[in-house]
């Protein structure tokens, strides 16, 4: 196999990769980023709405930081690290400033300041925009400042497959030309991991194509933990049928979610928040609407813009108008959107500390989705993720380039073990006959959305257990029809199919095991919080078929867990 050596090889070109890269290669180290598409088509362009920030002097008179960091604790059910959320909350005015001098064009208020909106969960409106196509902007702005560094190499249309690791390091990385199925060994003294999210596990998702869990799985197939991976966010308002997003700017902007009567029912659920009440809420109060009568023939409700005004609703909401006319067939200023919940968001994900860097193996890191530094704790606040990576995938580049600066090359030789890596894709799909993937993947996909999904309980989660077990068996006889090596997409498609398994082993086992109700996480048959015990993080191993599960204490610097009401 070809071997390629750089001192680091970031594995997405997401805003988080992309950050991460940038600080490494500014400081004058080689990264190589490996990408599934090409970096403007990463997941982070679908982020809408916007970027949260406290900015002195650009903010409300009565906001600062410290209130930032509450409403994040506040609105991840106080399963957040505090350290965190105060990192998050303290750098975040740093952050927007640097994106701005870099060329993104935020949104203006009448004064010239950067403009500003609410969205769910905030005491005081905090999310700076670009229209509602906000991730478009960031991402390209960090894509032209990443791409002139002489120190970063692109391989997009890359597939990355399996860590190579010795003992106690990470050695680099197994990854697959796309274009021909060329396997090549990337060498590396450190990984970082930015690989996006899992929203494919899902029958119903507002995620594209690639996010099928690629870097959560590739981390517990090295002997990884992932931290608090039963946490899976749904977003309110998908549009109905597609599941296309229907950003939360369009309840900050003013939408109304209404049933079937008319009736502006989020008061029943959020009396002071109403329609800006946080996702999980809100999520849950649809499908409460729906399932009790008050929904719509198919299961869903309408979002009313209707009273914004036209030129508004074109200016502010333009993706969502556009969206709305083109896969509903219905006009925005005139009739409502009609949505449902849909997975959005991965709160779980590679147990790292605030810095990015993973206690279980020397040299890996992780950022953005891919990551859990535990900022979003049980639930995510809208706006905290474009925030997230840029904030912390900045971290995590610097604390790489610290890793690198006191770095010693190891003595064993390690390509035996690339070797096998190739071989394990391979015994994926080697069968001419069996079951085809799709089979597999459709049937994972419904039972994570029946059974794993906004409403949980013991038996339905038993069953996505002995369900997933048994697609795992499954697998081992799939195969694939196209056996050409240009363009392969089946062969990818199948190794996607192995990721999602062994991520979804872990998420329905761990939500099995927490026996409460804790913002996403939503148990029929434990429906309260029960901080004596299970205010604590789950780290999770997977151990073949066995899901090890042991716990991790919250860190609390200020504020005690309360009752959370909006």
């Amino acid at each position: 196999m070809e071997k390629v050596n750089y001192d680091v090889v970031v594995i997405g070109a997401g805003l988080a990769g992309l950050m991460a890269s940038h600080e490494i290669a500014s400081a004058g180290y080689s990264v190589a980023v490996i990408s599934k598409v090409f970096p403007t088509r990463s997941h982070s362009s679908a982020a809408e709405g916007g970027i949260a920030a406290y900015i002195d002097g650009n903010s409300d008179p009565n906001d600062n930081p410290d209130y930032m960091a509450y409403d994040t604790i506040k609105g991840g059910d106080y399963l957040v690290d505090q350290d965190a959320a105060e990192l998050l909350a303290y750098k975040s005015g740093e952050i927007v400033r640097i994106l701005e001098s870099w060329g993104t064009l935020f949104n203006r208020q009448p004064d010239g300041r950067i403009a500003v909106r609410y969205f769910g969960g905030q005491t005081y409106p905090r999310t700076r925009f670009v229209g509602d196509k906000t991730g478009m902007a960031l991402l390209h702005t960090v894509y032209e400042r990443t791409s002139g560094l002489e120190k970063v190499d692109f391989y997009f249309e890359w597939f990355a497959w399996e860590l190579v690791r010795d003992e106690s390091r990470v050695r680099g990385v197994v990854a697959f030309d796309m274009r021909n199925m060329i396997p090549v060994f990337f060498k590396a003294k450190a990984i970082v991991i930015a690989s996006g999210g899992m929203g494919m596990l899902y029958k119903h998702t507002t995620n594209s194509y690639i996010n099928t869990g690629d870097g959560y799985a590739m981390a517990l197939r090295a002997g990884v933990a992932l931290k608090d991976p039963e946490f899976v966010q749904f977003h309110p308002t998908a549009l109905y049928p597609s599941d296309i997003l229907i950003s939360e700017a369009a309840r900050g902007e003013g939408g109304i979610l209404r049933n079937n009567k008319g009736e502006r029912f989020m008061a029943r659920y959020a009396p002071k928040k109403l329609d800006l009440a946080p996702r999980d809420i809100a999520s849950r109060a649809i499908l409460t609407e729906v399932k009790e009568g008050r929904g719509f023939p198919g299961g869903y409700v309408g979002l009313d813009l209707t009273h914004l005004g036209e030129e508004y609703i074109k200016e502010r909401l333009a993706l969502a108008y556009e969206a709305a006319k083109a896969f509903a067939g219905i006009d925005a200023t005139k009739e409502m959107i009609p949505v449902r919940p849909a997975q959005h968001y991965y709160m779980g994900g590679i147990d790292v500390n605030i810095e990015g860097r993973n206690p279980d193996i020397i040299g890996l890191f992780a950022a953005g989705e891919a990551a859990c530094v535990s900022v979003h704790g049980a639930n995510r606040l809208g706006s905290n993720s474009l925030l997230e990576t840029l904030v912390f995938g900045r971290e995590t580049g610097r604390a790489v380039v610290e890793f690198l600066k006191s770095y010693t090359e190891p003595s064993s030789d390690i390509d035996k073990e690339s070797e096998k890596a190739e071989q394990l894709a391979y015994d994926v799909v080697k069968r001419e006959s069996g079951v085809h993937f799709g089979e597999v993947v459709n049937k994972l996909r419904e039972v994570m959305w029946e059974d794993v999904g906004v409403f949980r309980n013991e038996d339905g989660m038993k069953n996505a257990i002995s369900e997933i077990l048994k697609l795992r068996e499954m697998a081992k006889d799939t195969y694939v029809l196209d056996k050409s090596k240009v363009y392969n997409t089946e062969f990818y498609n199948a190794l996607e199919m192995k990721n999602m398994l062994d991520l979804a082993l872990v998420i329905a086992s761990t939500a099995l095991n927490r026996k409460e109700s804790r913002g996403a996480h939503y148990r029929l048959d434990y429906p309260k919080r029960d901080d004596e015990n299970w205010l604590k993080h789950t780290i999770a191993y997977l151990r073949g078929n066995t899901v090890e599960i042991t716990y991790k204490p919250v860190k609390i610097t200020k504020w005690k867990p309360e009752e959370r009401v909006y």
